[in-house]
């Protein structure tokens, strides 16, 4: 092996394991902001502060402050009214971890890529594509305080429009970082069976993206509680109820029968295409690894279905409800590391050096 090619790898190497842990840090965040939807812990603080508000409070009067702030939204005064200190306490603390794990991947983001980028580590190709995905990241410290901003003012939650964008770029920047990681790393010689396979790897990555979405539209109108029954929704294949506000389209962002309906739908359109997707791999490329990965995608689809029909049946209990979350992440992560699978590693650019 030329020692040019041996850097490279050495670097490619280094790389993956730097993205590695951005992903689970990602994941740990993506959990916690569940978490923090989950215990109405969201709105617990009231200000936007980026560098201050990594510490804590850290005296009595400072928490007395913190709960005074809170006092002043309609979520207080219309929900929690009361609200003792040690019970402020408890939903202030997801909320802070949540920043607190945004921030931590930010720092663990940035530095190492700095690292990299100054002592000519990165590969030309992804220099700008990294940055990208910094910028990214920026941004969607922005969108949560836009998130968040919207609850703090004539509502008593956050704007479900914005909790899905909130997540949703969650999973864009998580599964991006897939695709590249995916590149870093050796692939497997086999051919790949047809184009087809690999466009419909596609489309299911993008399903998986769009299915995460309407779950967050779910999640923000509470909608897993529209209807607790399955295979039926309030005993029919198609409910009523479902266009009740006018104009017609905001059904599908704020009628919570009608959310619930169309995530349940897309998430037999996933199945089924995840199914197909499968058998033409299995008919086209047996033995290869381009199937195998598709067993495995329909495996994980139809998991997550499962959490899917039992979070819905058991009226959205806390540990079923985060575990569908999570698992969307790692349905998405697979699917678009399968994609990416087609595609082989990217060419040695055997003129990127090791720092000195």
């Amino acid at each position: 092996m030329l020692a040019a090619e041996r850097r490279v790898r050495a670097n490619r190497l280094a790389q993956r394991i730097w993205l590695g842990a951005v992903l689970v840090a990602i994941f740990a965040l993506v959990l916690v902001g569940g978490a923090t939807r989950l215990t109405d812990s969201g709105l617990s603080i009231t200000e936007w502060k980026p560098i201050h508000g990594v510490i804590p409070p850290l005296s009595e009067a400072e928490w007395q402050e913190e709960l005074e702030l809170y006092r002043q939204i309609p979520e207080y005064q219309l929900i929690n009214k009361g609200m003792s200190l040690d019970a402020f306490k408890r939903i202030y603390w997801w909320e802070w971890a949540h920043r607190f794990l945004a921030r931590t991947v930010g720092v663990l983001f940035a530095l190492p890529f700095v690292f990299f980028l100054v002592t000519g580590r990165i590969e030309k190709r992804l220099r700008w594509p990294l940055f990208g995905l910094l910028v990214l990241g920026g941004l969607q410290g922005a969108v949560g305080w836009w998130m968040v901003a919207s609850g703090l003012v004539d509502r008593v939650d956050v704007s479900q429009y914005r909790l899905a964008t909130h997540l949703t770029l969650a999973c864009l920047i998580f599964a991006a970082i897939v695709w590249v990681m995916r590149g870093l790393a050796p692939h497997s010689p086999d051919p790949v069976p047809s184009d087809g396979l690999r466009r419909g790897a596609g489309v299911l990555a993008l399903l998986v993206l769009v299915q995460i979405y309407l779950g967050g539209l779910v999640a923000g109108l509470d909608a897993g509680l529209a209807s607790s029954t399955w295979p039926l929704m309030n005993g029919a294949l198609v409910p009523d109820g479902l266009i009740e506000i006018v104009p017609a389209w905001r059904n599908f962002f704020e009628n919570a029968l009608t959310v619930q309906f169309v995530h349940r739908m897309g998430g037999y359109l996933l199945f089924a295409l995840t199914l197909w997707h499968m058998l033409a791999a299995l008919a086209r490329g047996q033995g290869t690894t381009h199937s195998r990965r598709a067993v495995v995608l329909f495996c994980l689809v139809a998991v997550q279905a499962l959490i899917g029909i039992s979070v819905i049946l058991t009226q959205v209990p806390f540990s079923l409800a985060l575990a569908h979350q999570g698992w969307a992440v790692v349905v998405l992560g697979f699917a678009v590391a399968h994609w990416r699978g087609f595609h082989g590693a990217y060419p040695m650019e055997t003129e990127v050096r090791v720092g000195h």
